[in-house]
């Protein structure tokens, strides 16, 4: 992994093309925060990305469901959305519900005994989180016990103090991708994103026609280039918007500091 803004050439290809620009939410677009419902983009943010809207074709890829992330992005002209960590929308989505059924019940019940572990239920896939555990090592186990015992075989995606469980046959990030690539009808494509279920478009490996960043450095990750944290994400968004930014600095009123 390389420092983003170490190549300034990469961001300027990107901002002068007509490049699909797709990002995730959490974590990525907004801050990680204590309670997920309260998950939302600063202001800087929020206008870079509508700027953004209106020179180029704009993704979300959420693993969010997708009328979540649909309102998390009111407003801001970003037609190609995908929740569900590439699910949704699909033509396979009543099978993904039925095969959650199994694990509804099961991790429901784990629930119910351990103190501080939710279930986020998003219709075609689960998040078992585990942030307001008191004993987070001993909640992760046994989520993944009770997942590995599901008769209906699952994709395990794990998260920051989260356990995703999809459809084992279910489309992935890396698919989304792809199709939102095929459909904005672009030859390049970037995708930023910070967990696990993003390595889906990570590893793609695709370098002469998809730039991938990661936010926050690591050493595991498949991704081409890194910003050091999520307030970065400010930069990089003026960076894309100004064809220029390669010899031009910052703008006052806009500039993010390197923390």
């Amino acid at each position: 992994m390389k420092p983003f803004f170490e190549h300034p050439q990469v961001a300027a290809r990107l901002a002068r093309s007509r490049s699909l620009l797709a990002f995730d939410f959490d974590g990525t677009l907004a801050p990680i925060v204590q309670n997920r419902d309260l998950a939302k983009m600063r202001p800087l943010t929020k206008a870079l990305i509508k700027t953004l809207a209106g020179t180029h074709p704009v993704g979300v890829i959420s693993g969010r469901a997708l009328s979540d992330v649909t309102t998390q992005v009111k407003g801001l002209a970003i037609e190609m959305l995908v929740g569900n960590h590439g699910l949704e929308p699909g033509s396979d989505l009543r099978q993904a519900k039925r095969a959650l059924d199994g694990a509804r019940i099961a991790l429901g019940a784990l629930a119910k005994r351990s103190p501080g572990v939710e279930i986020e239920d998003k219709r075609y896939s689960l998040s078992v989180h585990y942030r307001r555990s008191a004993t987070r090592a001993a909640a992760h186990r046994a989520i993944l016990r009770v997942a590995a015992d599901l008769r209906a075989p699952m994709r395990i995606i794990e998260g920051k103090c989260v356990v995703n469980l999809v459809p084992a046959d279910a489309p992935t990030k890396g698919d989304a991708l792809l199709a939102m690539r095929a459909a904005a009808k672009t030859k390049l494509a970037l995708y930023v994103g910070d967990d696990a279920t993003d390595e889906d478009v990570f590893r793609l490996d695709q370098p002469s026609r998809l730039i991938t960043v990661r936010v926050g450095h690591s050493s595991k990750s498949k991704a081409q280039y890194f910003v050091k944290n999520q307030r970065e994400i400010d930069r990089l968004l003026e960076l894309l918007a100004r064809p220029s930014a390669e010899t031009e600095p910052l703008a006052l009123e806009t500039r993010v500091p390197v923390l």
